[in-house]
């Protein structure tokens, strides 16, 4: 669809939105921005597309005049089924996304990774192994920068990485050249409604790939496995319990390549599971991931030994923070779902402190429960989510014959400070939340950046146990 002079209507003004706008506006399009905010919320944003001349549709009726527009683009998080959107639909206009857009109009060849957890590790591990293979490779989609902006300038020759949320492919109506799926489990339920409507969003990552296209899944997840019968492309696999004839998998505690071509198989060792830097089997998992789709894009062992060994992580994903004492503060503010939450509580063999809760995604908190009350000591609740995942490992406790010390607090900080005076030393205090943020924070980000100042913000003496309390 060309731009020029057409009227499109941008719904929802995140960072996505406002990069696709001024694409938008820099191609030619009457755009109208619509959003709840109001004029004071938006501040700056506000600003700047008044001077871009962008019509703006603010507050409660924000969603008028929809059926107006000759194309619809919503923020990826907005529920599709709303009446306004159903009307504009019925009435003829196209709606999509900024991510569908990208996919129409870049040249180079994208790899998608999606994932119920594990997707920015992956992502993030990928565009490292292809950077040091000497690649011009470009990151984005749900991380970093919003590539619409410079999509006109990426040239064929280049590797373009994404990571790709459930609501992201939602709409989407291309897939990538290579597809990753790292796990499925219960997410965002709130927006999707079913666990079948999630599913079916992630299926869109590999659907309308072709024979030439490669999927990556992990064998080990019984949802993703089942995936990997409907994909239309080659399939790749990365297991960290059996061997795969084409993938990535975990032999006597070293990570191996397979390849099978013209019925000879071709194994290649890359590194030991003991040289990895990350914690837990989930980061297990996303190395595997990431080796099978560098090895596919001719990534030598070298290069992919030199990138996964030294990887540390990023931000906000069992960040360490600080050691005070002989205890540990890790930042896992990233595992907005009971299924992340479980993975970072497996991923220590020490006593946890744990901190989470937050805003309630309607996602079960059994499983959650059963390993908090394995792998926790104490735990401290907070924002909407806190009684019912009190309540839930109450229920495992009794099941067990007993549990953690369980505390609802009225904030982070406190949460902080009462994790703080249980922890002893040799253990680790985990935020790792199982829940959304939206509650108490804008995002992830500036709740696990809240956890490092709070924590930062103690002193020697404070951040370490005290040794002669009487335990809880």
């Amino acid at each position: 669809m060309e731009w020029m002079g057409k009227r499109v209507s941008v719904v929802g003004l995140g960072k996505s939105n406002l990069a696709l706008i001024r694409y938008l506006v820099r191609h030619g399009a009457l755009v109208t921005a619509h959003d709840q905010k109001s004029e004071a919320e938006l501040g700056s944003a506000y600003d700047e597309l008044c001077a871009l001349g962008v019509e703006m549709r603010l507050g409660p009726g924000y969603l008028e005049g929809l059926e107006a527009a000759e194309g619809i683009f919503l923020t990826p998080g907005m529920r599709k089924d709303l009446e306004e959107i159903r009307r504009a639909r019925e009435a003829g206009v196209p709606v999509s996304t900024e991510i569908n857009l990208f996919f129409d109009r870049c040249r180079a060849p994208i790899i998608g990774i999606t994932g119920s957890s594990g997707k920015t590790t992956t992502t993030t591990l990928i565009g490292s192994i292809l950077e040091a293979s000497g690649l011009k490779v470009y990151v984005g989609g749900n991380i970093g920068r919003p590539l619409i902006e410079l999509v006109d300038e990426i040239d064929p020759s280049a590797v373009v990485v994404l990571e790709l949320s459930s609501f992201q492919l939602e709409l989407l109506r291309k897939s990538p050249r290579i597809a990753v799926v790292t796990n499925i489990s219960p997410n965002h339920l709130d927006i999707h409604r079913t666990m079948e409507a999630y599913v079916d969003a992630k299926r869109h990552i590999f659907r309308y790939q072709g024979p030439q296209d490669v999927a990556v899944f992990n064998r080990d997840d019984p949802a993703v496995a089942a995936m990997a019968q409907e994909a239309p492309s080659r399939t790749v696999w990365f297991s960290r319990s059996q061997e795969v004839d084409d993938g990535a998998f975990i032999a006597g505690g070293r990570v191996i390549l397979s390849r099978r071509v013209r019925g000879e198989r071709s194994l290649i060792d890359v590194c030991a599971v003991s040289d990895i830097l990350l914690r837990g089997e989930h980061n297990l998992e996303n190395v595997l991931a990431a080796c099978a789709v560098g090895h596919l894009l001719g990534a030598t062992a070298g290069t992919l030994r030199e990138v996964v060994t030294s990887f540390t992580g990023v931000a906000h994903r069992l960040e360490l923070v600080r050691e005070a004492g002989g205890v540990r503060y890790y930042n896992d503010s990233i595992a907005t779902s009971p299924a992340r939450a479980v993975a970072g509580l497996r991923s220590f063999e020490e006593p946890v402190v744990l901190i989470a809760g937050g805003y309630d995604k309607q996602l079960p908190f059994d499983e959650f429960a059963e390993v908090a009350v394995e792998r926790a000591r104490a735990v401290f609740l907070i924002g909407q989510a806190a009684v019912r995942i009190r309540d839930a490992i109450e229920r495992a406790a009794e099941r067990r014959g007993g549990g953690p010390w369980v505390q609802l607090c009225a904030s982070l900080d406190e949460a902080v400070q009462r994790a703080k005076e249980a922890a002893r030393p040799g253990d680790v205090v985990l935020l790792s939340p199982a829940c959304a943020s939206y509650d108490m924070f804008h995002n992830f980000e500036q709740r696990g950046e809240r956890f490092r100042k709070v924590v930062h913000s103690l002193t020697e003496e404070e951040a370490a146990p005290d040794i002669e309390r009487v335990d809880a």
